[in-house]
């Protein structure tokens, strides 16, 4: 009887570990799928504040929890379904939906540029959120409308990482990256949005350090959200020039990412530094294909909308 307690306790044991260590297998899994994820997860934080900009105080963080409950939604009810379905079923569409993000990714990125050193069209910029229950709303709803394709964005990009796991496995890794996103980037937004206010009160405190602080934390966030921005469009520039370049070699077109690697195994043997350089080449030449490839779009577009206004008039 002893000997069966033992037994039995022994095999609780095992299990107990096996358990464990498919927990293990999972976080790590779920890490290196949101890490991938990295570049659209910076663009997606710097774009967010700006449907918040003009607001009262006290209506940031509920407009910020209204979007990040909209953007977890987006992530659990339809996104996971759908890319788990098509992971299953298809999933060579998967890679094709992936670089279909990529290059819409490459175009944001480019229009951006564009807006900014081209266009200067004051009427593309997303308007201050004014006050108002039925403005606020639409401010919401125009906030998780971005968010969706980002967030299709983030969670194809970690599927493609764990497309070779079990079913059961992608769906709880894929769960588990949503909601880790989701928190990490709402959480950064809210802690953005309030920090002009945390700087007022340090500054009311009275005390001189506090108050040095509070004035730096309240001039320094216009600066840090202008940095955010940029590094939201060079994210998307590397992001999408990068899905672009591996889907190529994917789909069977393998010239470009030859090219590259041959360019990274230059450098990669220069002593102390190689792997470092060898992913700033790949870096800077996945950013000029986004770049090139978003241009292109941006030039169609433009003509587009220029022979419907000539239509229209």
């Amino acid at each position: 009887m002893a000997g069966g307690l033992v037994g039995l306790l022994d095999d609780i044991a095992a299990l107990a570990k096996l358990a464990a260590a498919s927990i293990d297998d999972v976080g790590a899994a779920a890490g290196r799928a949101s890490a991938k994820a990295a570049g659209v997860v910076v663009d997606d934080t710097a774009v967010t504040p700006a449907y918040v900009h003009g607001l009262a105080a006290d209506r940031e963080l509920p407009i910020i929890k209204r979007i990040a409950t909209g953007s977890l939604r987006n992530k659990v009810l339809f996104i996971l379904p759908a890319a788990l379905l098509l992971s299953e079923f298809v999933p060579l569409l998967v890679e094709i939906i992936l670089m279909f993000g990529g290059t819409f990714l490459a175009y944001e990125g480019a229009h951006k540029v564009h807006h900014k050193f081209v266009a200067h069209d004051v009427h593309d910029e997303v308007p201050a959120a004014v006050k108002g229950p039925e403005a606020e709303a639409a401010t919401v709803q125009g906030a998780i409308r971005t968010d969706f394709i980002l967030s299709a964005e983030i969670m194809v990009i970690a599927l493609k990482e764990v497309i070779d796991e079990g079913f059961w496995s992608r769906a709880i890794i894929l769960l588990v990256v949503a909601v880790l996103i989701t928190v990490v980037v709402y959480g950064v937004v809210a802690l953005i949005v309030k920090m002009d206010d945390i700087g007022l009160r340090m500054v009311e405190t009275g005390d001189e350090r506090a108050a040095r602080i509070g004035r730096l934390l309240v001039n320094g966030m216009p600066k840090v959200l202008a940095v955010l921005s940029v590094v939201g469009t060079a994210a998307m520039l590397w992001v999408g020039g990068h899905i672009i370049l591996v889907g190529t070699d994917e789909l069977g077109w393998h010239g470009p990412y030859d090219f590259v690697h041959r360019l990274e195994e230059g450098v990669h043997d220069i002593g102390g530094i190689g792997g470092v350089l060898a992913w700033l080449v790949n870096t800077a030449v996945s950013a000029l294909i986004g770049l090139v490839v978003g241009f292109v779009i941006v030039a169609v577009v433009n003509v587009v909308k220029g022979r419907r206004g000539a239509v229209a008039h």
